[in-house]
């Protein structure tokens, strides 16, 4: 059986070893690591890449959901609170469950069983890593658990930068160059200053007058590639 990594994230010292004793019963779940506050959950995250986090939505300073916007690489999450009103909020952004505090026992089960299920499905699909990786927007009230392989085209806008992906649109505080260190060089290409595309969504290449290149994304967008880009696009792709 396939061992699932598992970190808790809860500013309740109870409710965590609450969670750790109900874990004990399922051999399959290994826990690697707990925290009590987002930013020490980020870091213990990024260190130890587990399959799942139990995560608290309330916490002091920042919440579960602030936490989730931080990370690069966002894991499987189920959501345990005491506050029903996340309830809504937590499957708008598809997270595999919401469990209420105190955890009932049979309600755990079948989120167990849900996690298993999931995570067997994602170990045997052949896609490559970074087409599975996700990773959460909030922008304003709305939130949004989204594949990298699904943003088409991101623009810069001073301090933030706008997704589009799927039919939506969603701003971040994340600049171009932050973007830039965290996308697979191979899938996203900086086509300007301000922009980047998803080469997968690229409909037609064509010269301009200028010598430059100009794209046009099969969502109908039209870009134009600067000069610098265009002579770097063109050499590494033969034209």
């Amino acid at each position: 059986m396939k061992k699932i990594k598992v970190i808790i994230i809860d500013d309740e010292r109870l409710s965590r070893e609450e969670l750790k004793q109900v874990l004990k019963s399922y051999e399959d779940f290994i826990l690697i690591g707990e925290a009590e506050n987002a930013d020490d959950a980020k870091d213990l995250i990024e260190t130890k890449m587990p399959d799942l986090i139990f995560l608290d939505i309330e916490m002091p300073e920042k919440s579960g959901f602030d936490l989730l916007e931080s990370l690069n690489h966002v894991p499987t999450v189920l959501f345990i609170t005491a506050y029903n009103q996340y309830a809504v909020q937590a499957f708008e952004v598809n997270a595999l469950d919401y469990l209420m505090k105190p955890i009932r026992e049979e309600r755990f089960l079948k989120a167990i069983e849900k996690i298993r299920n999931t995570l067997s499905v994602k170990s045997s699909v052949n896609d490559s890593a970074e087409q599975n990786r996700r990773i959460f927007i909030k922008d304003g009230e709305k939130r949004f658990f989204i594949a990298l392989d699904e943003i088409y085209l991101i623009e810069s806008l001073e301090n933030y930068t706008r997704l589009f992906f799927q039919d939506k649109k969603a701003m971040q505080r994340r600049s171009l160059r932050q973007w830039e260190e965290m996308l697979d060089e191979n899938v996203f290409l900086r086509i300007n200053r301000t922009e980047i595309v998803n080469i997968k969504y690229i409909q037609d290449l064509n010269k301009t007058i200028d010598g430059g290149l100009e794209i046009k994304l099969k969502t109908g967008e039209l870009l134009k590639v600067s000069k610098r880009q265009s002579v770097k696009f063109k050499n590494s792709n033969g034209i």
